[in-house]
């Protein structure tokens, strides 16, 4: 029976890299999968794939209907759809193989299979053949992830009514293509398939997209959005959905209260993302999970079982990658005696359409819950030269900053390459700078960060120059 430190369950973005961390730290490490590859949601079925199409649709769109206002002509333009789901999989393979490439390099020992306690020390591993073995270890970081939510009166049968995971592997682009929820995931996928020809519709049962995003930025999305052809139905209600042949009738009762069908010939149901613990054996080590099906940890990310411990998606927080990674670093560290923190105010949060969407910090909404006096500075991508040059003029950037000692306190842009941009503003907060500082940092010119400058400038006693 092989020994070990620490062993990691869950190869995705907080397994592998708080594996190579403690690789790097000194200590023997085996990380479990329950998969054949490493990588986990995000690589396989989730931000790198979504991305792959994210960028190709957007490439096709600007095609489309862009080149012409830049004195390109396109003739003959098509999608070759299986083309662009061949190419999403080779980035997906180079990426998984990419991580196994860092563990045969960190010396870590990979196991393909469903982990799970026999005991706090003891790991048991079973293959997809049903052969089991079992690995000691003195301690243990589960991060096994997340899945899609699914909704109990509407069953998900991976083929007309799919989840995020199936259509990312569609074999052809949707004619009208139903979407339930109007969260990122949702926002980002009927992107991909409305740029290449599908009739969307999104159906929300709140009365605002990107509901965790500043208002003032979720309004922004859904504007921007309906002006490029995508349907919204909000303050909808969901009741459900059957398949006859190759159509979906979904059933709702619109904001009125009146019953109303929508047809499509698929149905992506991206209500959110459950915690993923089946098949752990929790409970043979005593653990508990919270009445969000999460596993509880203290701020060390430690369970209540000493030397277990848990991050990503299965504790509190947000289901992001980045987060995950760093609880991954921070757990890691923290077992080799070290005292990392991680400031989660400061993990920014994306959406991947375009314009795309950025936060980090405090939303208006959130100011004015806690009674905070504060300030705003906001500048739209219109009086951006750089936006202009570019043709991307739609969005904006907006700073919250303290009221009295012009401290940043959140920052929202909504516009051309924010996904990029936003850290900008997390660096600014890491460090505690005023909006005043950073008006007074020189940002190249042309450039849409400069937007972020002026915003800065606005919110400090209302000096922008430019814009």
């Amino acid at each position: 029976m092989s020994n070990y430190n620490v062993t990691v369950i869950g190869g995705g973005p907080g397994g592998y890299v708080a594996a190579i961390r403690l690789a790097q730290l000194g200590m023997k490490v085996a990380i479990i999968e329950k998969y054949d590859v490493l990588g986990g949601t995000c690589l396989n079925v989730g931000c790198i794939p979504s991305k792959a199409l994210l960028d190709v649709s957007e490439h096709y769109h600007n095609a489309e209907k862009r080149f012409t206002d830049f004195g390109i002509g396109v003739k003959g333009l098509s999608v070759d759809f299986g083309r662009m789901i061949a190419r999403k999989g080779e980035v997906v393979k180079a990426n998984v193989d990419g991580i196994a490439f860092l563990m045969k390099k960190n010396k870590i020992d990979v196991y393909n299979g469903l982990g799970s306690f026999v005991t706090k020390n003891k790991i048991a591993i079973t293959n997809k053949a049903g052969e089991k073995q079992e690995i000691e270890t003195e301690k243990v970081i589960i991060a096994t992830g997340s899945k899609p939510t699914a909704l109990p009166f509407l069953p998900i049968d991976k083929k007309r009514i799919i989840t995020s995971t199936e259509a990312l592997s569609l074999t052809e682009i949707p004619k009208n293509l139903i979407i339930i929820g109007a969260g990122i995931i949702g926002l980002e996928l009927g992107s991909v398939y409305h740029r290449l020809g599908s009739k969307v519709t999104v159906v929300e049962f709140l009365d605002k997209v990107a509901p965790s995003m500043d208002e003032d930025l979720s309004r922004e999305l859904l504007r921007v959005l309906k002006k490029d052809g995508i349907e919204f139905m909000l303050s909808t209600k969901v009741k459900g959905a059957t398949v006859k042949g190759k159509e979906v009738t979904v059933t709702a009762d619109n904001k009125a209260g009146e019953a109303i069908e929508i047809k499509g010939d698929y149905c992506l149901v991206a209500v959110g993302r459950s915690p993923y613990t089946q098949g752990l054996g929790l409970e043979n080590i005593g653990i508990t999970l919270d009445e969000r099906k999460r596993i509880p940890v203290n701020d060390h990310l430690e369970t209540s079982v000493p030397g277990i411990y848990a991050i990503g998606d299965v504790v509190r927080g947000a289901m992001l990658a980045h987060k995950a990674e760093e609880e991954g670093v921070l757990a890691a560290e923290i077992i080799a005696g070290q005292k990392p923190h991680i400031n989660y105010n400061l993990i920014p949060g994306v959406c991947y359409t375009w314009p795309e969407a950025a936060s980090v910090g405090a939303t208006e909404q959130d100011l004015k819950s806690q009674g905070k006096a504060y300030k705003t500075g906001k500048v739209s991508f219109k009086a951006s030269g750089r936006a202009r040059a570019s043709g991307d003029t739609d969005g904006f950037v907006k700073i919250l900053a303290d009221k009295e000692t012009d401290e940043i306190l959140g920052v929202h842009m909504i516009g051309p390459r924010a996904a990029d941009m936003i850290i900008e503003g997390v660096v600014a907060m890491e460090f505690r700078a005023s909006a005043e500082d950073i008006s007074r940092m020189s940002h190249p010119h042309p450039t849409y960060t400069e937007a972020f400058k002026e915003a800065c400038l606005s919110a400090t006693d209302n000096r922008s120059l430019t814009m």
